[in-house]
């Protein structure tokens, strides 16, 4: 009876220590992981660091390898004991078709395994991940707000197909499709549903040849890779399962995380790099590191050594998560080859550090945030339901013209673009004469929508450049077919540090966001009443636009119009009236934008954490999305002003730059608000160089070390100059050698194909000439320095002599 009483007590102690005494949350804590893989040295070494990880990370409930083999492949696989494994039929060869599609293998994994698993039977959640994941922290799904009908995914947003003809043709449901992928977490009665479905949506996927193109797929090789992907989501669509869609739980290596977001998952299927060192799995992919006694894969940077690699606090963490990722993976490799029996590895520093309470408390288990559990639903707090879209489709648009001032600036743009995590496509809408256009260069620099110039005023003759931004972005709306509902307007003058969003910014049909442009007085006094019937809507707002498309349509016309109204107005050109410093209509732009929304009584969002100019201080803890460097700025010595770089051609000269800011290490740390400013100011120089290098490096510009004597000379009287004061930038450009096929000066233009062959026989030709008649002259020298004997010898000593003293 005592001991039946003490059994009672302690089932009961379990029971409330697990759910506060609820047998439904003891049975809601039945989690199983899943993961898919195939009999190669490939998926070993994965399979290798993930369950190191999922051992390290606290993840309850057990984990199943679902091992794909075929019999052939079985009779040399060294891989069984790697991790708890549960074996299907291959279908990397489909046994109708003949097709060879091992991803084919994850869906057809689980569909066996939830027919014939026992462990299938005693589950309620599974959470499905893939094998290049590194566990940080306990994948729960109640915890991530999974629910029944409701499961939590990854953000996948490259699956486009969701979108457009795709999906219309591969489920009743498009409307239901949701981009995601990566991490899986579900009930297992949501899975029994979706798992035949999509076996099922794969197979019809990947049979569907004819819309595999990249522009309907998002596949960048257009080869059907992904479609066990759109399987999935036309599969979930097909049984009716919304996912809460989160983008903070999973990271890729090399990305950014964003503040206040500790990610759980690292996915390593992209390369990833830190300083000089990098890593990307491909590399790896017949390595039989596993079996390998005592190899590793090469060692990354010491953490204490990301300190002295990187300043900015996000992207330290991102490098720190770089360098987690590949530590983890080698200390499971060490583990496993003890298990295998391997001598014990000679002690090394590396090694050591592996084995340290420094590693495994940098490894420790990481506990979710609050950010990390944000939904993409929550963070875009859906204004507009009308759409009752999970994702909003986004597209980014910035106005040049056809001169070297703007293809610099482009190629900085586009860059940090694409760094950035922008979500959508972007285009450059590049305003340009026709004889501007036979000499330009620049047309890869960016996705492009070539406008008409209207730098001179069809009409009034008047030159504006600025007006070419609103009649771009009308002659972009009239002629393009835009897949978008929130268009993000920029200037070619910025950088970007981070997405711009409507859901994040709560922009809305009717609803713009903007930054501010408080100097637009013109806004408080009679300009607004001149120009606008409501004056009382005017916004002091430029810079950085979100606009609804709708708007956008709307909205065109009128920013051009008032623009050429205010332009006109020179009677009102005053700084006291405009805010112009140069009392010369220049921004007239600026108020035709404002004044266009004032007449469409279209009220902005007024958001200050969006846009920063280098040289300002920033508020402390925002995170600005966007650098526009349009003011000078500088930081000690040193400075930038993009005017005195108006004429220099600095894409066309193989790696032209500008001059290199201050190392942060060596700023002054006394006032932490100059020192904020100054880090700023020294991110957005570096992006700019950056970006040039990677430009340069794309347009195979020679190695500068295989440049000439009389250039190396050259290059290091230069840098002898910025050493001494004495650099201003612009001689660094031209000191750097042309490609042959570049127009060496921005107003040279290009020489046609033809002429430039004919050109370089000519200067051949001379060259060849030249030499020539030089060996005849010093042939002829030297038989005269015979026949003139001593006496000229002296007359030669005397002038030598003669010259040396005038010098």
């Amino acid at each position: 009876m005592a001991k039946n009483f003490v059994l009672l007590s302690m089932v009961s102690v379990l029971l409330l220590s697990s759910g506060g005494g609820s047998g439904f949350e003891t049975v809601r804590e039945r989690v199983h992981t899943l993961f898919s893989v195939e009999c190669q040295n490939y998926f070993d070494w994965q399979t290798v660091g993930l369950m190191h990880s999922f051992k390290k990370s606290g993840q309850p409930g057990p984990i199943t390898r679902l091992l794909s083999c075929t019999d052939e492949e079985k009779k040399n696989y060294k891989g069984f004991h790697l991790a708890p494994t549960f074996e299907v039929p291959s279908m990397s060869r489909h046994p109708r078709t003949g097709d060879w599609y091992p991803a084919i293998n994850k869906p057809a994994g689980i569909v066996h395994w939830l027919k014939h698993s026992k462990d299938a039977a005693n589950v309620d959640w599974v959470v499905i991940l893939d094998a290049d994941m590194i566990i940080r922290g306990p994948i729960i799904p109640w915890e991530l707000g999974a629910e029944k009908g409701r499961p939590v995914a990854a953000y996948y947003g490259y699956l486009r197909g969701c979108d457009n003809i795709l999906a219309k043709l591969h489920t009743k449901h498009p409307e239901l499709c949701d981009k995601v992928g990566g991490l899986l977490a579900m009930h297992k009665d949501d899975l029994q549903a979706l798992a035949p479905v999509w076996l099922s949506k794969t197979e019809e996927v990947r049979e569907d040849r004819a819309h595999w193109a990249t522009n309907l797929t998002g596949d960048i090789y257009g080869k059907g890779w992904i479609s066990e992907m759109y399987g999935y989501s036309f599969g979930a669509a097909e049984v009716g399962l919304r996912h809460k869609i989160n983008d903070n739980l999973m990271i890729y290596p090399g990305y950014i995380p964003q503040e206040g977001v500790e990610p759980i998952l690292l996915h390593y299927g992209l390369p990833f790099s830190v300083g000089n060192w990098s890593f990307s799995k491909l590399d790896h992919h017949e390595d039989d590191i596993v079996y390998d006694c005592g190899r590793l894969f090469p060692e990354p940077p010491y953490p204490r050594e990301i300190n002295l690699i990187e300043s900015d606090p996000n992207k330290r963490r991102a490098l720190v998560l770089n360098i987690e990722c590949v530590n983890t993976l080698n200390e499971g490799l060490l583990l496993q080859h003890a298990a295998n029996g391997c001598a014990k590895p000679k002690w090394s520093k590396y090694f050591s550090f592996l084995k340290s309470k420094t590693f495994a408390e940098l490894t420790k288990p990481k506990l979710l945030t609050p950010d990390a559990l944000q939904t993409l639903e929550s963070k875009r707090q859906q204004v507009d339901d009308e759409y009752g879209r999970p994702y909003k489709k986004i597209h980014t648009i910035f106005s040049t013209e056809c001169t070297p001032y703007f293809d610099w600036q482009t190629v900085g743009l586009m860059h940090s673009f694409h760094q950035s995590g922008q979500p959508g496509n972007i285009t450059r809408l590049l305003s340009c004469t026709d004889e501007e256009l036979k000499r330009y260069e620049g047309h890869d620099l960016a996705p492009t929508h070539y406008v008409p110039s209207m730098s001179r005023h069809p009409l009034t003759g008047d030159w504006y450049p600025a007006i070419n931004k609103p009649a771009a972005v009308l002659h972009w709306l009239n002629h393009e077919n835009i897949n978008a509902e929130f268009i993000v307007i920029l200037d070619a003058d910025m950088i970007l540090r981070g997405p711009i969003t409507p859901w994040e910014f709560r922009a809305a049909r009717g609803r713009p966001v903007s930054t501010p442009y408080d100097y637009l007085i013109g806004c408080d006094n009679e300009l607004a009443k001149l120009h606008t019937r409501h004056p009382e809507a005017c916004d002091k707002v430029g810079g950085v636009i979100v606009m609804h498309i709708d708007d956008l349509r709307k909205f065109a016309m009128l920013w051009l119009h008032k623009t050429e109204e205010v332009r006109a107005d020179k009677a009102h050109y005053a700084t006291n009236i405009t805010g112009d410093i140069y009392s010369s209509g220049w921004i007239s732009e600026m108020y035709g934008y404002s004044f266009g929304a004032a007449e469409l009584n279209l009220r902005h969002l007024i958001n200050k954490e969006i846009l920063i100019y280098p040289g300002y201080v920033p508020e402390p803890g925002v995170n600005y999305r966007v650098f526009h460097y349009g003011l000078g700025f500088t930081v000690g010595n040193w400075s930038f002003d993009k005017a005195n770089w108006r004429d220099e051609d600095l894409v066309n000269k193989c790696w032209a730059k500008f001059p290199d800011p201050p190392d942060p290490s060596t700023l002054d740390r006394s006032d932490e608000n100059i020192l904020q400013r100054d880090l700023l100011s020294i991110e957005c120089a570096k992006k700019l160089n950056e970006a040039l290098l990677l430009h340069h490096q794309r347009r195979n510009c020679l190695d500068p070390s295989s440049l000439s004597t009389s250039n190396r000379v050259k290059a290091k009287e230069v840098a002898s100059s910025r050493k001494f004061g004495l650099f201003d930038g612009r001689d660094f450009v031209r000191s750097n050698p042309a490609p042959l096929n570049y127009s060496q000066s921005s107003s040279v233009p290009a020489v046609p194909d033809g002429q430039f062959s004919t050109l370089r026989t000519w200067v051949v030709f001379l060259w060849v000439i030249s030499g020539f008649g030089f060996f005849l002259v010093m042939l002829v020298m030297c038989s005269g320095h015979k026949r003139k004997g001593t006496k000229s010898k002296n007359h030669k000593s005397k002038r030598r002599s003669f010259s040396g003293f005038i010098i």
